[in-house]
């Protein structure tokens, strides 16, 4: 399908208020989507369905699921860049939101050094004075800009309109087999990867990593755990702690697996029910999706034993695997009558400087922005 077609098509379907989603895996090529024909709300049980999933901050709260049996799949590759007639009124976070933040961090810092958790994620909501014309601009804007993200563009008439370009894989499944990542730690991307990280972020790091495989262990065995690593995520850079091994599914299902990793350390804190319901207490707005996760929930894949495609016989003996391809949704924003809110946050330990913690929410922001302008 070509690129013209594949928007038209969305773009009919916004048009009629019907759900869908579209979305590129990082590093492809080829934009995926899911129409919905009618704007039922569905839900996720067990996470057995097929589908997107699209799962909230609070995992009390529903998940909300484009069902593949009751969709319609288009897709594309390359789609060309289209003109962005997004307004281009400059706007910048407010002095009293910045006041906000830094009391916000402060109480955390507190609390850590009160005993009441070893780190807290805290986040706020940059709300901007964009007039949205055609929110498909930004999403072919964050397909251009961001090649190495998870890009999509997810609406339900019921629910709302969100977009995104996060870095972050929550667990890629394929069959037993699965990969994550710990994701943390933040500065500026300044022409080289090769910086110097503080004892804050190497520590911040390294309490995702081992909370990661600490949740994992009760259901995965043949754990791999590599060397941490310095990567580039639009104007950032973070520190990556891959985690690879099989899930024994004998013994348990996914949604086990997913209530222990969600929410990880890198968009809750540690221990994770404790700075959770400081999250929920003092942060003064709802998250709903926004370091929630979403992604394709057990779609199936079909692979072949044999890679000699002059082996007709040996081509028969093919395997389906389920595959459940699931990001964080960080580096995301929402657009609700025509204005956009921009979603940002960072760890917080002992060692954290409340005015430094506002530039790294400031910086996130501008990952966000630059498909604005």
């Amino acid at each position: 399908m070509t690129s013209e077609v594949f928007f038209e098509q969305i773009q009919q379907q916004l048009d009629k208020h019907l759900p869908f989603v579209a979305y590129r895996k990082p590093g492809e090529i080829l934009v995926n989507a899911m129409l919905q024909p009618t704007d039922d709300v569905f839900t996720v049980d067990d996470y057995s369905e097929k589908g997107f999933v699209f799962a909230p901050f609070d995992s009390t709260k529903a998940a909300i699921l484009i069902p593949l049996e009751h969709s319609k799949g288009i897709s594309c590759q390359n789609p060309q860049i289209i003109k962005n007639n997004t307004s281009h009124t400059k706007y910048q976070a407010l002095d009293l939101d910045r006041e906000q933040h830094l009391v916000l961090v402060q109480k955390g810092v507190d609390a850590i050094k009160a005993g009441l958790f070893q780190k807290v994620v805290l986040s706020r909501i940059e709300k901007t004075e964009h007039t949205i014309t055609n929110p498909l601009e930004v999403f072919n804007a964050l397909l251009h800009h961001y090649p190495s993200a998870f890009v999509y563009c997810w609406y339900h008439p019921q629910i709302g309109f969100w977009l995104g370009a996060t870095p972050e894989t929550l667990i890629h499944v394929e069959g037993s087999r699965f990969k994550t990542m710990a994701l943390a730690g933040t500065q500026k991307f300044l022409g080289t990867d090769k910086v110097v990280w503080q004892h804050k972020e190497k520590e911040e790091q390294q309490f995702v990593t081992d909370f990661i495989v600490h949740s994992l262990k009760p259901f995965a065995n043949k754990l791999a755990i590599s060397e941490v690593e310095t990567i580039k995520a639009g104007n950032l850079l973070h520190l990556k702690t891959s985690i690879s091994g099989n899930l024994n599914l004998k013994h348990t299902n996914f949604k086990q697996v997913l209530l222990a990793l969600h929410p990880t350390p890198a968009v809750c804190g540690l221990p994770k029910e404790a700075s959770k319901r400081f999250i929920l207490k003092h942060e003064p707005y709802q998250r709903e999706f926004y370091t929630g996760f979403l992604g394709e929930l057990n779609v199936q894949l079909k692979t072949n034993r044999n890679t000699n495609r002059r082996n007709v016989e040996n081509n028969a003996y093919a395997s389906i695997k389920n595959v459940s391809n699931l990001f964080v949704n960080l580096r995301c924003m929402q657009i609700l009558n025509k204005k956009t809110g921009i979603y940002v946050g960072g760890g917080i330990t002992k060692d954290s400087n409340p005015e430094a913690e506002w530039q790294e929410t400031v910086a996130k922001a501008d990952v966000m922005k630059k498909v604005l302008q």
